[in-house]
């Protein structure tokens, strides 16, 4: 019951999900990595009843709003403990949010190196074109985790993602030349 009310006063607009975390990873660890950015308030890690161990996922209070987008920029894709981060706004985790704001400016980049170009490289990339909903997919393979050469890229507006396909199609990414276009859902089978 003492920490309830910690969560209930918690500053929704100041706090980021922090997601994709090692098993290694601690609160400490995170405090110490966020502090680089702004002021923390908290930082919670919900652990397993069980086995006392994080689910893989925590959120970092700030004292000001502006820190929080600034952790979001700053730290999104960054690798810790060889694991892409996902930070995003604590707010748009929940189901409502991120899929609220999915208009379906979904792009589809294609002929990616697979040695060369992380989910981090993708964001720092397709960011300069407007605000990335969903943090970028690169497709691997289930055993090897070796890049498949594609990826995806979620906008939360079509002229971010016109303006992408317009400067990015056709141009040079780590030495290759990348495809940018409208991604389109597989349908299972079926004529309707």
């Amino acid at each position: 019951m003492a920490s309830l009310p910690n969560v209930e006063h918690r500053n929704q607009e100041a706090t980021c999900y922090v997601g994709n975390l090692d098993p290694i990873c601690d609160e400490e660890l995170i405090h110490e990595l966020f502090t680089q950015v702004g002021p923390v308030v908290s930082v919670h890690m919900p652990k397993d009843k069980l086995t006392s161990q994080h689910n893989g996922y925590g959120f970092v209070e700030f004292r000001s709003e502006v820190d929080a987008e600034y952790a979001i920029q700053l730290l999104s894709m960054i690798k810790l403990h060889n694991r892409p981060l996902r930070v995003s706004k604590s707010s748009l985790d929940k189901k409502s949010g991120a899929s609220a704001l999915d208009v379906g400016a979904n792009l589809f980049i294609g002929n990616l190196d697979p040695f060369d170009v992380d989910e981090k490289l993708l964001y720092d990339t397709f960011s300069a074109f407007g605000t990335i909903i969903r943090h970028p997919k690169i497709m691997r393979d289930e055993s090897t985790q070796q890049s498949r050469g594609y990826g995806f890229v979620s906008y939360d507006s079509f002229e971010a993602s016109d303006m992408s396909i317009e400067c990015m199609h056709n141009q040079f990414l780590c030495n290759r030349q990348i495809t940018v276009q409208y991604a389109f859902k597989k349908t299972d089978g079926g004529d309707g």
